[in-house]
């Protein structure tokens, strides 16, 4: 696992965050917590590519073009 550097300062709701999360959980409310925080994010990703898809024109055939293609690194 790679590890985070933690910045030096933490936001509002980072520390809010860890307010609530100051007592040790059961591991498997911590996880469940976890999957949850995990899947918002992921959201949150699907929705950003789904605006960056939208403008700039990308399509379900590009994404099937670039799989087809091959692609090689070149040395300069």
């Amino acid at each position: 696992m790679a590890t985070l550097k933690i910045p030096d300062s933490l936001n509002e709701q980072q520390l809010m965050m860890l307010r609530l999360l100051k007592d040790p959980l059961p591991d498997s409310e911590f996880q469940k917590i976890r999957r949850y925080v995990v899947r918002l994010l992921a959201n949150q990703l699907d929705e950003v590519m789904g605006e960056w898809e939208k403008e700039n024109n990308i399509t379900e055939e590009d994404y099937i073009k670039l799989s087809h293609d091959h692609f090689r690194s070149r040395r300069n």
